[in-house]
């Protein structure tokens, strides 16, 4: 697990070294509404209901060529269900890929790590790997709306809840302004 993460941050600051190269770096702030729940194998034995919540963070946009960007985020998002006993919190960072489709619209995806940040010895995984995807249509040249979907990787329960397996899955609408 240790040698992914400083594999995943070494391509990471090795990339952003490479965007520094004449090209323009945005930075900005970001907030959402998510709506967030659990994928459980094998179907959980009660009633499953989604959590409605929140996300806050920064990012930077490095622009790779006119059309390519990497967005790279450090966010603070309630996920999991609605029950308290199965809700997670996260810091998490999205990285994401992104291509201008056109000049207002531009569609990402990538990895994501998260970091725990609920109590201690509550059932839970500290580190979550996810997929995440999205779009975003600028409103101005200052302010966007976005729309992004994750998918969990990775176990989020821990061994002791074995034979049960969770996956967290998050819809996020957001708004946001870069400078």
């Amino acid at each position: 697990m240790r040698k992914f993460i400083a594999l995943f941050l070494l391509v990471a600051v090795t990339t952003l070294s490479y965007a520094q190269e004449n090209r323009t770096t945005k930075y900005g702030i970001r907030a959402a509404y998510n709506i967030s729940n659990l994928d459980f194998e094998p179907g959980p034995l009660f009633e499953n209901q989604h959590r409605n919540g929140f996300a806050f963070g920064g990012f930077a946009e490095f622009e790779l060529s006119d059309k390519t960007f990497l967005l790279t985020e450090i966010q603070w998002s309630a996920e999991g269900a609605k029950a308290q006993e199965i809700r997670a919190d996260y810091i998490q960072m999205p990285i994401q890929f992104r291509y201008a489709i056109s000049e207002n619209l531009t569609i990402g995806a990538g990895p994501q790590v998260s970091l725990k940040t609920w109590k201690d010895n509550d059932g839970f995984e500290t580190f979550a790997f996810s997929a995440v995807g999205g779009l975003e249509y600028m409103i101005s040249s200052d302010y966007f709306i976005d729309l992004r979907y994750n998918y969990g990787l990775t176990n989020i329960l821990d061994d002791s809840l074995a034979p049960f397996e969770a996956k967290n899955y998050n819809i996020q609408i957001g708004i946001g302004i870069k400078i």
